[in-house]
């Protein structure tokens, strides 16, 4: 899974948001902010992942459980799918 073309990540004074971009800002009215985590996920959903490469990443970046960090994947992902910005 990836995230679709025409979103951009920004960092603006310490905070993650994403944009949108092109034909994607037809689409898409509004700016999306992440935490960190949510910031490093994207960033990695930039290339084409699954969610086991997502938890392996995870859990090496951050001190965390691999229980908390599934729970944390599938939530982010969820939200993604329903914001259609993922593929």
């Amino acid at each position: 899974m990836r995230i679709k073309e025409g979103y951009l990540l920004r960092e603006v004074a310490g905070s993650y948001v994403v944009v949108p971009t092109g034909r994607a800002a037809l689409d898409f009215t509004g700016v999306i902010t992440l935490n960190e985590t949510g910031a490093f996920l994207w960033k990695l959903l930039a290339g084409d992942k699954t969610e086991q490469e997502l938890l392996g990443a995870l859990l090496e970046e951050y001190d965390t459980t691999e229980a908390k960090a599934k729970e944390d994947i599938n939530i982010f992902i969820a939200k993604l799918k329903a914001a259609d910005l993922i593929e």
